[in-house]
């Protein structure tokens, strides 16, 4: 099954990956460990679980102004996510995101996505493509 759905461009580019989702929000300042991009926030829905190549899915952030500067770190580090997709973006993320040149869109029924799903994220035309088996 091949689904498309439209999103609103946040940050341009093209990436694809298998989905890592979540319901709660995400602060990349203490939610996410920038060298190995692993979750690290107690409790968290996706605790334990690492970011490096997926497609990263989640509502929207909880702010911190440092999560900008973090967001880059572990996209530099080799250890972050492909793209993120939100239903709302932030500003702190979207900052972060645009400096390290991560696609991101926003605007999306997050609903649609599961975890492992193979998606693809072509947020310079703000469509988003999931295909499940």
């Amino acid at each position: 099954m091949v689904k498309e759905l439209k999103a609103r461009c946040i940050v341009e580019g093209y990436a694809a990956g298998t989905a890592i989702v979540t319901k709660e929000g995400i602060s990349f300042m203490g939610t996410v460990n920038p060298k190995t991009g692993v979750i690290i926030e107690r409790k968290h829905e996706i605790e334990g679980e690492c970011l490096k190549g997926k497609i990263l899915v989640y509502p929207k952030g909880k702010g911190s102004t440092g999560g900008s500067y973090m967001l880059y770190d572990v996209v530099k580090n080799g250890v972050g996510p492909a793209a993120i997709i939100n239903i709302e973006a932030e500003q702190v993320a979207v900052i972060g995101a645009i400096v390290a040149e991560l696609p991101m869109v926003d605007q999306v029924d997050i609903n649609q996505i599961q975890n492992g799903d193979y998606v693809e994220v072509d947020a310079t035309n703000g469509l988003v493509r999931i295909t499940r088996e």
